[in-house]
């Protein structure tokens, strides 16, 4: 019998929000990965995680640190940490698979969501990027409408929970009420507020994730000249980002054919049944990979538009998830070409 082959991954980031999941992520799929190696930062260095049964210490990640060769690496630590490791790491034989904002536009790196262009995979030459959470979760209904309809234009409307800011953005929601707290990531109070200013703002007037949710999308859905606006909000939400989406195709419609192709799609729920108050909402979709999709209603203000509300686990699918999901099908071709 042909003994099945294991692969080595190293997990940069390990020991933040998204390391964290996808430390869990990784412990539900059980990949034949034979040997997981756990990086952070000098200060995180020399922490005890626990791992599947095993006690690991957290090692710093430095300039030799994949000489001792790995298949495949998962980073979520910043673009700057990509931009110096994720190079060595492919110069030493191993596909990264970076969350950050570092590779994505690139010309020569793919941009992944696996339900929607996993052929995309294929074509890595050492880097594949994880597209933005909130471009993750829209892309998924998105490429399914395209496909059948064509999509002529898309507006965004987001309301995204305080885990996509990391731990200071989750403290300045639990502690932000606290007597005499100063607030760690957020220019305002996020108690009460629903602040629309996510990253920095640009001299356009957008800021950073409204351009990485029009730039991502064009070059995920394979449509570089499609019009696409987006306005982002952070809200009072620990997890589980809500999108509103707005699309207007070029083509007919009908509403019902609508709902079940994407009530047939691959990673897509439905939950639409108004009347009895049933659509998606963060709390149910946290903790899960799929991506659900509600209030499917047809949009009278133009020919062909409809609107979806659109909500997904953030840190689930919109990042660790993904980015294993697609690990999970490099193993698949390198099985295949073995």
């Amino acid at each position: 019998m042909k003994e099945e082959r294991k692969y080595k991954l190293a997990l940069v980031g390990a020991t933040g929000v998204v390391g964290r999941m996808a430390r869990e992520v990784l412990e539900e799929k059980k990949l034949p990965i034979s040997e997981y190696v756990f990086f952070s930062s000098h200060k995180s260095a020399g922490k005890k995680i626990e791992f599947m049964g095993k006690e690991y210490t957290v090692r710093e990640l430095k300039e030799d640190s994949f000489d001792e060769g790995f298949n495949y690496a998962i980073f979520s630590a910043g673009g700057e940490t990509s931009k110096k490791f994720a190079v060595i790491a492919k110069e030493k034989g191993c596909v990264v698979v970076d969350n950050s904002s570092a590779w994505r536009m690139d010309k020569e790196v793919p941009l992944v969501v696996p339900e929607v262009n996993s052929v995309e995979i294929e074509k890595n030459k050492g880097i594949i990027a994880n597209p933005n959470c909130s471009t993750i979760q829209a892309v998924v209904p998105l490429k399914v409408l395209d496909d059948k309809y064509k999509i002529k234009r898309v507006v965004y409307s987001t309301y995204q929970a305080v885990s996509g800011a990391g731990l200071k953005g989750i403290q300045d929601l639990e502690e932000g009420e606290d007597e005499g707290y100063t607030l760690q990531k957020f220019a305002h109070p996020i108690i009460n507020n629903c602040l629309p200013h996510i990253d920095v703002f640009l001299d356009n007037g957008y800021t950073k994730e409204e351009e990485k949710m029009i730039n991502e999308t064009r070059k995920i859905l394979n449509r570089p000249e499609l019009p696409v606006t987006a306005t982002t909000v952070r809200v009072p939400v620990l997890n589980s980002h809500s999108e509103s989406i707005n699309v207007e195709f070029e083509n007919e419609f009908d509403i019902d054919e609508l709902k079940e192709t994407l009530k047939n799609a691959k990673g897509i729920i439905v939950e639409d049944d108004p009347k009895n108050n049933e659509y998606p909402i963060a709390t149910e979709a946290s903790g899960h990979d799929e991506v659900y999709v509600g209030r499917i209603r047809r949009d009278f203000s133009v020919q062909n538009g409809v609107n979806l509300w659109v909500v997904a686990d953030n840190l689930r699918k919109g990042a660790a998830s993904n980015a294993i999901q697609i690990v999970e099908e490099m193993i698949k071709l390198d099985k295949k070409e073995k």
